[in-house]
C-alpha cells in the first residue's frame, strides 16, 4: 500500500517515472545495479537489508545513483547513518506527501534534502561536539547486515546467500558481533536488532 501511494505521488509529477519496485532491501540493491535508474527511494524498515544498508551497497557500486531514505523515525541516529551511507536526503513518512517530490528534485540536482529536524540535529551536533562526533555504530556495516538477517531467522547458509559471502564468514561475523556487544545468543542478538531498529518488533 505504501509503495502504491508513493508511486502515485511520484508519477503525478511531470517528468518522473517509476521504473522498478522492490519488496526488500536485497532486491532493491539488485534492481539498482541492474536497471538504468537516476534515483532510488529506500524505506529504512525493509526486510533482508534495511534502507540504510541497501543505500551503503548502492553507493559503493553505483556512486552516480542518487538515494533518498524514507523513514517513519524522527531519529538522529538513523539520520546520521543515512548520510554516512551516502544518501542524498532523509524524508519522514509523516511528511512524505509534502516533502518527497521536493526531495527527489533536490537529489537529482545533486543537492541534499534534510527534513527540519535533521537540519537542527546537524547544527546541534556541530555546535556541541564538532562535525566528526556523529553517533557511531559499534558494528561494521557488514556486521549490522548479518545481525539483521539473524534476527529475521535466517540460517548461516541463507545469510551467506543473501550477502554473497561464505557460511564460515557469516559465523565469524556472528562471533565477532557477540563478543563486541557482550551478548550470548540469537535471542539477545534479536533483542539488540529490535532496539537498534534493524527489524520491526
Amino acid at each position: 500500500m505504501v509503495r502504491h501511494g508513493l508511486r502515485l505521488t511520484l508519477e503525478a509529477e511531470r517528468g518522473f517515472s517509476v521504473v522498478a519496485e522492490a519488496a526488500d532491501g536485497a532486491d532493491a540493491v539488485a534492481l539498482a545495479l541492474a536497471e538504468e535508474l537516476d534515483l532510488a527511494v529506500l524505506d529504512v524498515s525493509m526486510p533482508r537489508l534495511t534502507g540504510i544498508q541497501a543505500a551503503r551497497q548502492i553507493s559503493e557500486h553505483r556512486p552516480d545513483l542518487r538515494v533518498l531514505i524514507l523513514s517513519m523515525h524522527d531519529n538522529e541516529q538513523f539520520f546520521f547513518e543515512a548520510l554516512r551511507a551516502g544518501a542524498s536526503g532523509y524524508v519522514l513518512k509523516s511528511a512524505a506527501h509534502e516533502d518527497l517530490v521536493s526531495a527527489c528534485h533536490a537529489a537529482l540536482r545533486g543537492e541534499p534534502f534534510l527534513y527540519p529536524g535533521g537540519v537542527a540535529a546537524l547544527v546541534r551536533d556541530y555546535l556541541d561536539r564538532g562535525t566528526d562526533a556523529a553517533p557511531q555504530d559499534p558494528l561494521s556495516p557488514r556486521e549490522s547486515e548479518v545481525v539483521k538477517l539473524i534476527a529475521e531467522g535466517l540460517t548461516s547458509r541463507e545469510i551467506g546467500g543473501v550477502l554473497h559471502i561464505s557460511e564460515k564468514t557469516v559465523e565469524r561475523h556472528r562471533s565477532n558481533v557477540l563478543e563486541k556487544l557482550g551478548l550470548r545468543d540469537r535471542v539477545a542478538l534479536t533483542r539488540y536488532a529490535i532496539r537498534r531498529g534493524l527489524v520491526e518488533p
